[in-house]
Formats: C-alpha cells, structure tokens, sequence
C-alpha cells in the first residue's frame, strides 16, 4: 500500500475538527450499536455490515455527516460478532476502510467487527485486580510466542504460542516451567511484546511464522496469531484477558509494549479514515521517517493525541493492564506523555500504573510548534513518574549492542570504570550528559529483545574468529562468570532493574543480532535449557531476593546518589563504591565490581564486615572479617559487603568530606 497524500493540518484545523467525544468506532448493545468514524474531509461515508470475514456485505447504508467531522449511523438489533467496514469518498475518490477505532475484527485484521465488551470477560473478570505495587518493580520482558512455543514448555501442542499458553496449570517437573517459572524467580512485572494487533504475521497460516510484533494495524484490537481461532472477536479479547487475568493470580503485573510511533502501512486505516491527518509530512509534502519503518504518527496534532491517550486508557480499563512501555518514545511529545501520566494518575490513582520508554527515535522527525520530543535530552522536561531505558549501563556493561566485538566493562574494555561508578550511583548531576531527576527515571537493564542476547553478545566479544554453533549451548565458566558480573552490576546500581525473558538461563539466539522476524525455534524460550543453566537462574533469582532487602538500592528519591560515596578506581577493570543506610537497618554497603580476569585483594575499612552476595551465590550471610583484614574478590566477579550495626556509633553515617573512608594504600 502506498499514499500519495499531501499535508493540510494546521492549529486552525483542530479548532475547527477537534472531537472530544470518546465514543469513536462502534459502540454495541444489545439493543442497538452506534457507529461513528472521524473522517472531517469526507464528501460521503458509507458502512457495510457483513456476516463473516469473507462474504460480501448483507448490508450496507449511508452515514449522516455529524459536528466536527464525525459521520454516524444507528442500527437497530444485536450487532455483536457482526463485521463491518465504511467506504470513504474524499476530493472525489473512494476508499474502503477498517475502523481505526475498532475494538474487534477479523482474521489478519481487514474488517472490523462490533462487539459488546462485556460479553467478551472471562469468569471472574469483575474480581480481577493486581496484585499490591511492590517496594520495587522487576521488570521481565516477554513475548507471547517465545513464552510457551518449545515442546519441552510443558503447554499442550494446541495452546503454545498462544495467549491460552498463560493459564494453563504446569505440570510437575524437575524444574518449573512458564508461569511457574515467573512465580519462582521473583519479578514483579511481565513486559508483553506487542499484543495489539499487527500486520506482519498471517493469522490464518502455519505455526512457522514469527515477528516481534512492532507493525501495528488495529491498536486497540489483541493480536490475532496469539488467539485459538483468529476469527472469532469475541474469543480473542476473552483469551487475551484470560492471560492478564492468570498473570494476576500468580501475583505479576502486567506491562503493554505499545508502538503509537507509527503503522505497518502508511496507507492505514488511519490514513484512508482521515487523509494527511495522523502522519508527519516534510514541506514538500514527503512522509517524515523518524521511526526507520517509512513513517512517523504525527503528535502533538489535538486528534492523533487523542487517539493514543483514549488507547492506552482503553487498555488500561478494559483489560486491566498495569503499565506501559512506548516504543520510539523520542518520536511522540513529551507534553503527550504527560498528558498519559495525568490521566492515569487521575483515574487509577498516583503511580498506579507504570509508564516508561525509549528515549530515542531512529532519525529526525518534524515536530509540531510548541512541542518537545520525549528524547533522553529532555528528560528534565518529563513528569517524574515516568522513566527511560537507560542505554549507557547497557553500553558500558557489555559493550555496543551493534557491534558484537566490542567490548565493555565485564569483558575487558578500556575506560568503562567511570560509566560504571555513575551508572551505580543513578547518573547524577548530568554524568555523561544524562540528566534524570532521581533514580525513579531509570530503566537498568543489560539485555532487551533489540540486538543479540547477553550471552550471545558476551561468547562474541570474548571469542576469536567465528564462533561455532554448538559453541553456544556450552555452559563455559568464563561466560557464565561474565554473565553473572553483569547481572551483579544491574541489580546493584540505582534504578529499576530490567531483563529479557531467558536472560536468566543463559538464553542464546545462536547469534541472530535481530531476530524480530526469524524462526520460532530461534526465539522461543528453551526450557530445557533452563534446566542445564539452572545454576544461573539461582543467581539470577538470589539478586532479585538481597536487593529486595537492601532499602538503599530500592532507594529512588532525589537524595538516593548522594548516598553513594568512595568511588574509587582501584586498577583498571576493577571499581568500588561504598552505600551509606543502604541496609535493611541503615547498615552501610561495600560493592566491589572486579572484572579482571584475576583476583582482586582489598583491605576492608572499618568496622566489621559480612558478604550478603559474590560471584556465585546471591543473598548469602558471611563473615568477611574487620578492619584491616582482608577480603578476596574472586576473578571477573562482584560482591556486596554490609557493615555490621554493633558497631561504635562514629562510625555509623557519612564520613567527614575531607577524611577517605579507605585507608592508604589499599590494593
């Protein structure tokens, strides 16, 4: 598909466009449904009605032309289930069209369709609610196919891949498997991939087709591919509910990964609704392509806002999503995310509800006038309830995420001591050019579904030459020390912790760099891999557990950074920072990040001193000694130190500025 249409918003359009009802679409009762498309430009709108997905219309009748560009028509009788699709006559050219504001539709998403959204809940969906916030989130990304499509994920044939997948009891097992497996290893929240609809998967086809699922068609519909039979409407919501509601009772949170930065299709439902309204154009009048996907959703217009504030609230309330992450969030306005902070805030109560995104886009993009891009640079301009994907500890962890030789802190680096210390301290007072109020605005994270895996990422950096394929499945000890380090660093430094689903096992894409449209079988979670790294998973799970107890590191006020003193480089690879009240009774903390691959000697500071974590065991207690002893951290490892509280009271809190909390000369 391919527009040729030119531009013609500007402010005097919305004043006199500008639609305030939310009640776009199809509004379906029993007794009637309601159906109005914004289509301010159109010369004649006509709807069709149909019985199924394929069969020609058994209806069709004109819409009346309403205020403010909206076009309506009432029909009387039982509509849910009942396709449905308009024919939009502008400068003299028609178009058929889906509805952009569908809430159903079809296979591959060509027709709408009318539905009554309570009969589409699932038993219980009146009780449904989420588990209590928690202290902090953990934040798992998952994609609905990768989650239960292996044979060994203990899902019936039938039901993986699916959103059916999540509510299904696991079987005993010598390990657990899917939802058990979340349960067990102590996050908080469950990041889907994109569950809206989208355009680059035949709903109707084999079960060998994959995508990520960043080519958005019908935003406020469930993905088709995720549901038993993509033609049933009604049946898809019911089963995308039914998984959010599963994740709920197994105390998980849910968090939408939501594309609002552009379509599949330039020419979209969108596009033939409402010609040149809802996409950026440059003067002369070619499509802007800050996305990288050959258009970019054009906010800061009055109506496209309205468009993706309704959506995300329509999640919100209707299927009780938790949270939302923005794809690109560098290509919508800042005063837009505001705006979706404020209105979640205000219906769901202060901080209820998780919102978080890229702070980046992949080229320019033309803005409206007065608005701001939700870019890392103007962070300071964003609510504080709203954080970014934090790429610098990311990059200076394990290296560029696009060049998989180069390396970073954990795999021998040059100069990533620095980017270390003020990655753990939350990055204050605007180190390395990022600005972040407190540590509230920080997404840690080491791996994501972008680019190759953390271990992937770390046996290529590490490794000479080609790496063979069954060089991945090895559980080699240099790799798994490296994989821990990183893992150490995330969890201890200031922020909210983030990692990919299977990051914890060890999860290898066999060094596919982009995977978003390769073979199930390449990004499916392998469970049985989960058992030969269950080792890692242990780790993995014992970070989650100490960090959970150490109230410094859940710390994310403004006076969090502040606490962080010592910075020290003691040789390079090797770093140390001290946390004062970082324990769970204001004891003060020791970390050490060793990434040489030898051991590192350091003589404790005063006080006596107990090892809660290392690099093989997490939340563990013992002792390490008193001052002057001293404590080894093993090769390419970490370990956090806490000071015991029977110690003399001047030597509780901070230190005098001018007086070293290590003594001279430590190694």
């Amino acid at each position: 598909m391919e527009s040729t249409t030119r531009i013609r918003y500007g402010k005097r359009f919305d004043g006199k466009y500008l639609y305030h009802g939310n009640d776009l679409g199809a509004v379906c009762a029993k007794a009637r449904t309601v159906f109005r498309l914004w289509s301010p430009d159109a010369e004649r709108v006509e709807l069709s009605l149909y019985r199924d997905d394929t069969s020609e219309a058994f209806r069709t009748l004109p819409l009346k032309r309403g205020d403010r560009g909206v076009w309506w028509a009432a029909v009387e009788g039982d509509l849910h289930g009942t396709y449905y699709d308009f024919e939009v006559e502008t400068a003299g050219q028609a178009a058929r069209t889906a509805d952009p504001y569908a809430l159903a539709c079809g296979r591959n998403g060509l027709r709408s369709m009318a539905v009554e959204l309570t009969r589409t809940n699932p038993a219980g969906w009146a009780q449904d609610a989420p588990p209590p916030l928690p202290p902090e989130p953990v934040i798992y990304e998952l994609h609905v196919k990768d989650f239960s499509h292996h044979p060994d994920s203990g899902v019936p044939p039938e039901y993986r891949g699916k959103f059916k997948a999540f509510s299904w009891r696991d079987r005993e097992g010598r390990i657990p498997l899917c939802m058990a497996h979340l349960k067990d290893l102590g996050v908080t929240h469950v990041q889907l991939l994109p569950i809206a609809d989208y355009a680059t998967v035949d709903e109707g086809g084999d079960d060998g087709q994959f995508n990520w699922g960043y080519d958005p068609m019908n935003y406020n519909v469930p993905e088709g591919s995720y549901a038993l039979d993509p033609s049933d409407g009604p049946a898809r919501i019911r089963e995308c509910k039914e998984m959010i509601q599963a994740l709920h009772k197994n105390g998980l949170r849910v968090v939408m990964d939501v594309v609002y930065n552009h379509t599949y299709y330039t020419d979209s439902w969108l596009e033939r609704s409402a010609p040149g309204c809802y996409y950026r154009r440059r003067s002369n009048g070619a499509l802007s392509n800050g996305s990288g996907c050959g258009n970019d959703i054009a906010s800061g217009r009055a109506m496209v806002d309205n468009y993706i504030a309704n959506s995300v609230l329509y999640w919100a309330k209707e299927y009780h999503i938790d949270g939302f992450r923005f794809d690109l969030m560098g290509l919508m306005t800042v005063e837009l995310v505001n705006r979706i902070r404020r209105e979640l805030d205000l219906v769901f109560g202060p901080g209820e509800k998780l919102l978080y995104g890229e702070p980046w886009r992949a080229g320019d993009s033309p803005m409206e006038p007065d608005t701001h891009p939700a870019l890392m640079a103007n962070l300071p301009l964003l609510n504080p309830g709203i954080a970014v994907f934090c790429d610098k500890i990311r990059d200076a962890v394990k290296g560029s995420c696009f060049d998989a030789r180069g390396p970073g802190f954990v795999t021998g680096g040059h100069g990533m001591e620095n980017a270390v210390l003020s990655s753990a301290a939350g990055w204050p007072e605007g180190a390395w050019e990022f600005n972040p109020r407190d540590p509230s605005q920080l997404i840690n994270y080491v791996s994501c579904h972008d680019n190759y895996t953390l271990w992937d990422k770390l046996l290529l950096t590490i490794t000479p030459g080609e790496v063979a394929p069954e060089a991945y499945a090895q559980p080699r000890e240099e790799v798994l020390a490296r994989n821990r380090l990183a893992a150490f660093i995330c969890f201890t430094s200031l922020g909210t912790p983030f990692l990919q689903a299977g990051e914890e096992f060890a999860r290898t894409k066999l060094g596919d760099g982009n995977s978003y449209k390769s073979s199930p079988e390449v990004n499916r979670l392998d469970w049985e891999r989960a058992w030969r790294f269950g080792g890692l998973t242990d780790y993995y799970r014992g970070l989650i557990r100490l960090r959970r107890g150490l109230p410094g590191l859940l710390d994310k006020s403004a006076e969090a950074s502040a606490r962080v003193t010592n910075q020290t480089v003691h040789r390079p690879g090797t770093v140390s920072f001290q946390l004062d009240r970082g324990g769970p009774e204001g004891e003060r903390l020791l970390i050490v990040y060793n990434a040489c691959w030898e051991d590192f000697h350091m003589e404790l500071p005063g006080g006596r001193w107990i090892v809660r974590a290392d690099g093989q065991w997490a939340d563990q207690h013992r002792p390490a000694g008193t001052e002057g002893s001293w404590v080894t951290v093993p090769r390419c490892s970490g370990m956090l130190l806490l000071r015991r509280r029977d110690e003399p009271p001047e030597l509780e809190g901070e230190a005098p500025p001018d007086a070293p909390e290590f003594p001279e000369g430590q190694a």
